[in-house]
């Protein structure tokens, strides 16, 4: 079968469901700059770069010529999964890269084109009101992976959205991704916040007015915000904010599909998908009779859940390395390392305020770090003041904190010599590359 693989495929691998490499072919190794030993029992991502062969994996799904960026250059890419008795047992990528010469001639072309294709993507963006994309929700905990399957499934519709979660969890970057994935998506996003606009004043944000409707009116009228976004789409932010008045108005627009300006004689038709958001118990505020509940089946066709950060843990250094490489790009400053007691302190947080709050923690962190490491001095006060306390920790919590900790120190003892640690340990080597890939620890 190796001898298949070689005459066949220009490159191949095969990863087990927890993505640890099972096989690499001598020629991907050759391609990659590394040895069969090196390939074989380490994460997949520890080997090539942009893979999303461990995602598959997990997934069951296929991803057939797909363009992967692989040390500078374009290959083309097929992961498939692999199952036996109907479960996901890992999956197996095959790559193309003969031709070299050739190749390279192509290679350049396509990274013009997605240059010109990044800059008018960009322009756009100014001009359209999106500023995030899917892209955007950074993560691979399987509560994102499952959301952003979500919103690919519902972005292609005009289906009405709601979308929920607590504060900070990135309501509004969902509502951007569905527009911009939409087929709406040359049109407005236009977003609205319901709790942040006068009472008095927002029917007329969100249905303008004509000339001569109150004292003050503008001449020749004004706008709303649904007759700005005809043909887009409009996000309505806090929609549990909104007074009970607006709330029968906005049913109107979902069921006639129009809207009446503040003075006008007559009606207008507008073709609007709306996107609503909220981190209220509408339920119970049905029950208290504080909204509408036929509307809330209005808004609630599809439903999308964000969770909070403490119920997707294994997010948490992917972030935080995320949000240090933004910030200190932002910057200039040369931070590139979070070390290992802050990253400690991050991972047991709670983190009350979610994404917000983490990237705040950051910001914070790099302005205060001195050298090109955040260490835990660097991290803001309070982070330390409210570590978890161990007592109230349940028992599996406790027994995989030993256990990273058993890891980590074995690891810096022995050099970061992998296969000595396991040896050590008394643990095969790919389960050691499994409990790093799991607690995250950086070697």
């Amino acid at each position: 079968m190796k001898r298949f693989f070689e005459s066949v495929y220009d490159g191949v691998v095969i990863v087990d469901r927890d993505g640890i490499i099972e096989y690499m072919s001598a020629n991907y190794c050759r391609f990659l700059g590394v040895t069969e030993s090196d390939a074989t029992g380490a994460h997949v991502e520890m080997i090539i770069e942009n893979t999303r062969m461990h995602i598959v994996a997990k997934t069951g799904k296929d991803e057939i010529s797909d363009l992967q960026l692989v040390r500078g250059s374009y290959v083309v890419a097929n992961r498939i999964p692999i199952f036996d008795n109907n479960e996901v047992v890992g999956a197996i990528g095959t790559v193309i890269f003969s031709d070299l010469e050739k190749w390279k001639k192509m290679n350049v072309h396509i990274k013009n084109l997605l240059t010109e294709l990044n800059f008018y993507q960009q322009e756009w963006n100014k001009t359209n009101g999106v500023n995030y994309s899917l892209q955007d929700l950074v993560g691979r905990s399987v509560k994102i992976l499952e959301l952003k399957d979500r919103v690919l499934k519902l972005a292609s519709g005009d289906i009405s959205v709601l979308i929920r979660g607590e504060s900070g969890t990135g309501k509004e970057l969902i509502a951007h991704s569905i527009h911009q994935l939409s087929e709406r998506s040359r049109k407005q996003f236009v977003k609205v916040n319901c709790g942040s606009i006068p009472e008095h004043l927002l029917e007329s944000e969100l249905f303008g007015y004509v000339e001569g409707a109150f004292t003050g009116a503008k001449k020749g009228g004004k706008m709303g915000k649904f007759k700005f976004a005809d043909g887009g789409t409009i996000f309505l932010d806090e929609i549990g904010d909104m007074p009970d008045y607006m709330q029968v108005k906005l049913l109107r627009v979902l069921q006639e599909k129009e809207i009446e300006p503040v003075g006008a004689l007559q009606s207008e038709k507008v073709d609007v998908r709306i996107i609503t958001a909220t981190n209220m118990p509408i339920e119970k505020m049905i029950e208290l009779s504080e909204f509408r509940e036929d509307l809330f089946y209005r808004i609630n066709a599809a439903q999308l859940v964000l969770p909070p950060l403490r119920e997707r843990r294994e997010d948490l250094s992917i972030l935080a390395y995320h949000f240090l490489k933004k910030i200190t790009t932002r910057m200039g400053k040369r931070i590139n390392l979070i070390d290992e007691d802050a990253m400690a302190l991050i991972n047991h947080y709670h983190w009350p305020g979610n994404i917000r709050e983490l990237e705040n923690a950051i910001e914070v962190a790099v302005h205060l770090s001195e050298g090109d490491t955040i260490d835990i001095h660097s991290l803001p006060s309070y982070l330390t003041t409210s570590h978890d306390n161990t007592e109230n920790k349940p028992l599996k919590e406790l027994m995989d904190d030993t256990e990273k900790s058993i890891i980590e120190r074995e690891l810096k003892k022995h050099h970061y010599d992998k296969l000595k640690v396991a040896e050590v340990l008394g643990i095969g080597k790919s389960s050691l590359y499994a409990k790093i890939k799991k607690y995250y620890i950086s070697c």
